[in-house]
């Protein structure tokens, strides 16, 4: 390569780096320094404050009156809940979205585009008019509790204000997500593979794990990436079919940056939550790369 041409190839792509660290590198420093400091008199960050590591100390410990360090688990529960809840509704957008993506795969073009419309429906509606309708259906007399109760014989069930019901708010928010890169991959699926796995004297069970999970991984694991990393970060799902009584992280940098006004606390926050969603990402990549090689 000449060096006419690799400056060439740096001039094209200098604009695009320019921007990425602007819009990106910039606030993401700007917020990694906030963590540093301390909150303000009354509000937001006091800039004059000597950084520290103490906002995130917080997330383990907290002072005593005497100054002594105690061991607070409250924020580690919360880390862990929305950790096992972004997992929990992953593992159930794959148990329905599958199906549904290689049903969908093996229909006729038409009938193919009318699915495809009607999975997409719901992104017409805000997230928070779909939240609200779940509140109506899962509530105490709603149809969906007046039903489960009418099966459960031990009493009545409470569907609404748990973790169950922000698990099925945040897999219906998010089942979409799941549904379309599966289908994008079985849409493209050469199913002589399948006939010639049939002829072969495999089961359709065999199929399935031999033959066309496979194929379908890189969908399967970008669908994964797309629903457990929004999951870590919601907070109108478990805010609204919660109650307060299941927070998750989403739910609490808001308190942080709304009514508790403690800025560089939220911030911390913040950037532990983005640790854990590049871990998630890294240790995935690491995975496929493996399986690959």
């Amino acid at each position: 390569m000449s060096r006419s041409d690799a400056f060439r190839r740096i001039a094209l792509i200098l604009p695009a780096l320019v921007a990425i660290l602007l819009l990106v590198g910039g606030p993401l420093g700007l917020m990694g320094w906030v963590t540093l400091l301390e909150k303000g008199t009354s509000a937001g960050v006091d800039w004059t404050s000597t950084p520290s590591l103490g906002n995130y100390q917080r997330l383990i410990w907290e002072e005593d009156f005497d100054g002594t360090l105690i061991l607070n688990t409250n924020y580690l529960v919360i880390f862990l809940r929305s950790v096992v809840q972004a997992a929990v509704t992953t593992l159930l957008c794959l148990v329905l979205g599958v199906p549904v993506a290689l049903w969908m795969a093996g229909l006729t073009p038409a009938s193919r585009a009318m699915m495809l419309f009607l999975v997409t429906i719901p992104f017409w509606t805000n997230l928070l008019v779909r939240n609200y309708a779940w509140l109506i259906i899962l509530r105490e007399g709603g149809w969906l509790g007046m039903a489960v109760d009418a099966i459960w014989p031990f009493g009545p069930v409470q569907l609404l204000y748990n973790d169950v019901a922000v698990a099925i708010g945040l897999t219906y928010s998010f089942l979409p997500f799941m549904i379309l890169p599966v289908y994008s991959v079985f849409e493209k699926l050469d199913w002589r593979l399948v006939e010639a796995a049939h002829d072969l004297g495999a089961t359709r069970s065999r199929a399935l794990r031999r033959v066309i999970l496979p194929v379908a991984m890189p969908g399967l694991l970008a669908g994964s990436l797309l629903v457990f990393i929004p999951c870590l970060g919601a907070f109108v799902t478990p805010a609204l079919l919660g109650g307060g009584k299941t927070l998750m992280l989403g739910n609490v940098i808001q308190m942080q940056f709304g009514p508790s006004r403690n800025w560089p606390f939220g911030a911390a926050i913040s950037v532990v939550l983005l640790a854990i969603m590049l871990v998630a990402m890294t240790s995935l990549a690491l995975w496929r790369n493996r399986r690959s090689a």
